[in-house]
C-alpha cells in the first residue's frame, strides 16, 4: 500500500508532467512552501497581535505584523486581517460583520461567472440566511451595468458582494461604486482570482471604489491556501468602527487560532509580489490568455464574452454539441487539466455543464509564454475534435455509467496519450519552480 510520502512524490510528478490549467491553481514558491511547512503550525495563537488568549506568542505577533504591514503597503489601505482560511471564509466573515440574517444582499450568479459565496440561493450560507437577489450577464455573456442597476435600485441590498471565478473581461468598479452609492451598500470586492494581475498593473484596481476587499492568497498571489480581508479609506469614511467589526467576526465570531504557518507564506508572497519581475509575470498571465483564446477561436471554438482581458477563459461548448466533462475527461488524459464549467444561460446542472474554464497563472509561472500558449491551444482543439463523437446521454440516471465507460476507453486511447508525451516534453522544458 502507498504511503503518504509517495503519494506525495506522485503528486509532484504529475505537477511536473501535466499542463496545470485550472485558473486558482498555481505554483507557490520554495520560500513559501517552506513557510507553510515549518514548526509554526505547532502554535495556538488565538486572538491578535498584542492581544492572545495563548502565552508564548511573542513571535507570532512579529510574524503576524509583518504580513499586515506588507499588505498594507502594497495595497495601501489603512486595515488588513490576515487570519481567514481562506477566501469562502472571508466572504462569509464579512457578511457576519455587516448584515444581519435576512438582509438583502446581491452579487454576480455561479453561471455568469461569479462564486458560490456571492449569495448563490439555498444551498450556501450567504444565500440560505440572507436575501439573496443576483444578477447575471446578458444573452452576449456581457455584464450589462445599467441593467444591474435597475436591479439594485429596486431591491436595495445592504451589501453589493462582487466579483467573478469565470468571468473573462475586467470588472468596471467604479460603475458598481456608483450603483452601491445609490443605495448606500457596502460594496465589497472579491479579488481571489486577479488579485496578481491587479498588483501588476494587469486588471483594474478596486482599492479607490470599493468599501472592503477580500482575497484568497494561493492564485495569481502565488502564496499559501489562505486569504485576507482588507478595508479602504472609503471603507473607514462609511464606517469608522469596521476593523473592530471585521476582527470580532473572524474571533470569536467564525474562527479560532489562525494558521500561523499560512500567515507566514503570505508574509513572503507579498514580499515576492513587490518584486519588478512579478509585475513582468503579471501582465504575462494576460498575454497568455489572450492567446490562448484568440488560437482557440480561430479553430472553431465559441470562446464566453468573446475573449479575455484577464488569466482565464471560457469556452462554450453547446456549439458543437459536446460535454464539459467528456472535453475535461479526454484533456486529462491528453496531460492537459482544465475544469468543466458552467457557461451562461447554461440549461445543464453544475455537474454536467456545457463548457470549459482554462487558464494561464501556473503555465506562466513556469516561463511560458505566447509561442507554447499557440502549441498548447492546437493540442487543445485536436483532443476536442478526437471526442466529438462521444455523446453525453440526456438522461442523467445514465450519465455516470456513460462516462465511467468513457474513461475506460480514453485511458488506453493512443491519439490521447501521444499528445501527453508530447505535453511532458514541453513541460520538461520549464520546470516547476
Amino acid at each position: 500500500m502507498n504511503n503518504i510520502f509517495e503519494l506525495i512524490k506522485k503528486e509532484e510528478v504529475r505537477q511536473k508532467d501535466t499542463l496545470m490549467m485550472i485558473p486558482s491553481e498555481n505554483y507557490a514558491s520554495k520560500a513559501v512552501r517552506e513557510a507553510v511547512g515549518s514548526v509554526l503550525m505547532n502554535k495556538y495563537s488565538e486572538g491578535y497581535s498584542g492581544r492572545r488568549y495563548y502565552q508564548g506568542n511573542k513571535i507570532i505577533d512579529e510574524i503576524e505584523t509583518l504580513a499586515i504591514e506588507r499588505a498594507k503597503k502594497l495595497f495601501g489601505v489603512p486595515y488588513v486581517n490576515v487570519q481567514p482560511y481562506s477566501g469562502s471564509p472571508a466572504n462569509s466573515e464579512v457578511l457576519f460583520a455587516l448584515c444581519e440574517p435576512g438582509d438583502t444582499i446581491t452579487g454576480l450568479g455561479l453561471t455568469s461567472g461569479g462564486h458560490l459565496t456571492h449569495g448563490h440561493p439555498k444551498v450556501t450560507f450567504s444565500g440560505k440566511y440572507f436575501n439573496s437577489v443576483q444578477f447575471g450577464v446578458d444573452e452576449k455573456g456581457l455584464l450589462n451595468y445599467p441593467r444591474i442597476e435597475r436591479l439594485v435600485k429596486k431591491e436595495k441590498p445592504k451589501l453589493m458582494l462582487v466579483g467573478t471565478t469565470a468571468y473573462p473581461l475586467a470588472l468596471n468598479w467604479k460603475k458598481f461604486a456608483e450603483i452601491a452609492d445609490s443605495v448606500g451598500a457596502w460594496l465589497v470586492a472579491d479579488i481571489s482570482h486577479v488579485i496578481g494581475l491587479i498588483v501588476a498593473g494587469a486588471y483594474p484596481s478596486p482599492f479607490t471604489y470599493a468599501h472592503i476587499v477580500t482575497s484568497t492568497t494561493h492564485k495569481t498571489l502565488r502564496g499559501p491556501r489562505g486569504a485576507m480581508i482588507l478595508v479602504t479609506v472609503r471603507g473607514v469614511k462609511k464606517d469608522p468602527e469596521i476593523f473592530s467589526k471585521i476582527d470580532k467576526a473572524i474571533i470569536p465570531g467564525m474562527q479560532g487560532g489562525p494558521h500561523n504557518n499560512t500567515t507566514a507564506g503570505i508574509a513572503i508572497a507579498l514580499e515576492e509580489a513587490t518584486k519588478p519581475a512579478f509585475k513582468t509575470y503579471g501582465k504575462q498571465i494576460v498575454k497568455n490568455a489572450r492567446v490562448l483564446a484568440s488560437v482557440l477561436q480561430a479553430g472553431g471554438l465559441e470562446i464566453v464574452a468573446g475573449g479575455t482581458e484577464c488569466h482565464l477563459l471560457v469556452v462554450d461548448l453547446r456549439p458543437i454539441k459536446l460535454s464539459g466533462n467528456v472535453a475535461a475527461e479526454a484533456l486529462e488524459v491528453a496531460g492537459i487539466v482544465l475544469n468543466r464549467n458552467s457557461v451562461p444561460n447554461d440549461t445543464q446542472p453544475p455537474f454536467y455543464p456545457s463548457g470549459l474554464r482554462l487558464g494561464t497563472p501556473a503555465l506562466t509561472t513556469r516561463g511560458m509564454k505566447e509561442k507554447e500558449m499557440k502549441q498548447i491551444a492546437e493540442w487543445i482543439l485536436k483532443v476536442i475534435e478526437h471526442v466529438k463523437p462521444f455523446k453525453l446521454p440526456q438522461k442523467q440516471e445514465t450519465r455516470s455509467n456513460f462516462l465511467k465507460a468513457f474513461r475506460g476507453k480514453i485511458e488506453k486511447d493512443k491519439f490521447l496519450l501521444q499528445i501527453a508525451i508530447e505535453v511532458k516534453t514541453l513541460c520538461q522544458k520549464f520546470p516547476v519552480p
